[in-house]
C-alpha cells in the first residue's frame, strides 16, 4: 500500500535534528518564499527596461532623472540576479 501524502518525507522530517525550532521555522519560511520571489524578480527584470526608455528619452541631464535611472538600473540588476534561476530544472 502506498502513501498518497502530498508531502515528501523530506518536508516532514527536520533537515537538521540539532537545529532549534526557530531555525527550522526560518529555513522553512525561506524555502516557501523563494519560488514566488524568483518569479517576481524574473518578470521585474523583463519589465524594468521598458521603464528606463522614457527616462532615456527625456535625457539624463536633470539630476533627478539621473538618480531615478540609476536606482531603476540597480533594481534591475538585483532582479536579474534573484530571478535568473526561475523555472530552470
Amino acid at each position: 500500500m502506498s502513501n498518497h501524502s502530498p508531502l515528501s518525507k523530506d518536508s516532514v522530517a527536520p533537515a537538521d535534528p540539532d537545529a532549534s525550532s526557530s531555525e527550522r521555522y526560518h529555513r522553512r519560511f525561506v524555502r516557501s518564499i523563494e519560488p514566488p520571489a524568483r518569479f517576481l524578480a524574473f518578470w521585474a527584470a523583463i519589465a524594468l527596461p521598458f521603464v528606463h526608455l522614457p527616462l532615456l528619452a527625456r535625457g539624463l541631464g536633470d539630476p533627478n532623472v539621473l538618480l531615478a535611472f540609476s536606482v531603476l538600473l540597480g533594481i534591475n540588476v538585483l532582479a536579474l540576479y534573484v530571478g535568473h534561476e526561475h523555472n530552470q530544472g
